[in-house]
């Protein structure tokens, strides 16, 4: 059933009643002052909407300014999309389709060919174009630092940072290497305040962050929390963040970590699917896979920007149909060779596509995280000439699996 509902911008005056309304949806209670002054930091003017019935707010979404690192180097404007919610009297009534469709229009008007979002329900955002595409493994190892094989590399020098120097310190690391990976964002002062600032200032948690040196200055941190277990030695250390910007440091802030006295195992979530931790080891059994798990479901809002942006590899041309019902201007038949991608004609012109795609299914290859053949496979993508195949699967392929690591 649908309702009369009206989507527009909110005034700067009616965000806490918005984030209220989100927080109810997700089954929290409102913010206090001080909650709320905090987590105010990351609504960016003008970026919230909401949706009324009769005059009262019933739904909600958001979203912050970011950049997204693409296969071949370039970074293009992302709207990192979250604080999605509706009231639970009006859901399934057509209200989030109109709020998800107000703020796509809102990027593509803002010039961003991107749109993110972390999904609470998996089945969710497919039908309004979003495809998974980026994922990680949940890890635990064996906490014992001789774990690591001698021929491990061994970067440079670990340090733990005083915790007024945590945030600037890592803010300005992460901001230097987030986007050397296909699927990396940047991240927010508001980010930083409520996903690291709030623990240390606070809450007061006790906190390890530590920082990598190599050869070229700082290149890498690992944060750290005191994780589940009855009571020392048997708790687990909780890894909420790790960045690096090269295996060296990886191994070197892995090191630290798993050296760390009184902990059983460290606990690491949504790491990247090439990390090759087991690698490293000389007993590749003390590193437990405990999972694999979704996190960026990615929309991409102009298409033709997107795929001109990507870098692609050596492939014959392919002609690819990309369908998208919701940003109409998006579809048409886009020839990629030669590195590059342009629009060639609509998708019912002379122009006949090879292989064709919605706009979830192209996100879900357009980081690289799945192959056309993958999608071709499973019905994701069709292929009207399957010989196109295995030239898509060169075009489209990365040499690392994409990865973001930060969750909002």
């Amino acid at each position: 059933m649908t309702v009369a509902h009206v989507v527009e911008p909110l005034g700067s005056d009616e965000l806490r009643a918005a984030h209220t309304l989100f927080s109810a949806a997700i089954h929290r209670g409102p913010a206090d002052d001080a909650g709320w002054a905090r987590t105010s930091q990351l609504y960016s003017p003008g970026r919230t909407f909401g949706a009324r019935v009769d005059g009262a707010l019933v739904g909600t979404a958001t979203s912050f300014p970011s950049e997204l690192a693409v296969p071949g180097g370039a970074s293009l404007p992302m709207g990192a999309v979250t604080r999605v919610g509706v009231r639970a009297d009006h859901t399934r009534r057509g209200i989030l389709t109109a709020l998800m469709r107000a703020q796509l229009a809102d990027a593509a008007e803002r010039g961003e060919p991107f749109t993110s979002l972390r999904a609470s329900e998996a089945r969710i955002y497919g039908r309004f174009g979003y495809g998974l595409a980026t994922r990680g493994r949940t890890v635990r190892v064996r906490a014992d630092a001789t774990l690591l094989r001698p021929e491990a590399p061994r970067g440079g020098t670990v340090r733990l940072l005083a915790r007024d120097e945590i945030v600037p310190v890592l803010r300005d690391v992460h901001a230097r290497i987030a986007l050397r990976r296909p699927g990396g964002i940047t991240r927010t002062d508001g980010w930083w305040s409520m996903a690291v600032a709030r623990r240390v200032e606070v809450e007061r948690a006790h906190v390890l962050a530590a920082v990598h040196t190599g050869p070229d200055g700082d290149d890498g941190f690992a944060i750290a929390y005191r994780g589940e277990g009855p009571e020392f030695p048997e708790r687990a250390l909780e890894l909420f963040d790790l960045h690096a910007a090269d295996l060296p440091a990886t191994a070197a802030l892995w090191r630290f970590l798993l050296g760390v006295d009184l902990v059983e195992s460290v606990q690491g979530n949504l790491r990247p699917l090439d990390e090759p931790l087991e690698l490293l080891l000389s007993d590749p059994r003390a590193c437990a896979v405990r999972g694999h798990e979704d996190e960026t479901w990615l929309r991409i809002v102009d298409v033709p920007a997107a795929l001109a942006a990507r870098g692609y590899g050596a492939a014959e041309p392919v002609l690819l149909g990309v369908h998208d019902p919701v940003l109409e201007a998006n579809a048409g038949v886009y020839r990629i060779a030669d590195g590059a991608s342009e629009r060639v004609g609509p998708l019912d012109g002379p122009v006949r596509p090879e292989l064709e795609c919605t706009a979830a299914g192209l996100a879900m290859a357009y980081l690289g995280d799945r192959r056309p053949s993958e999608l071709v496979a499973t019905g994701w993508w069709s292929a009207p000439d399957p010989a196109a195949v295995p030239r898509a699967d060169a075009a489209f392929a990365t040499p690392a699996a994409p990865w973001c690591g930060t969750y909002f």
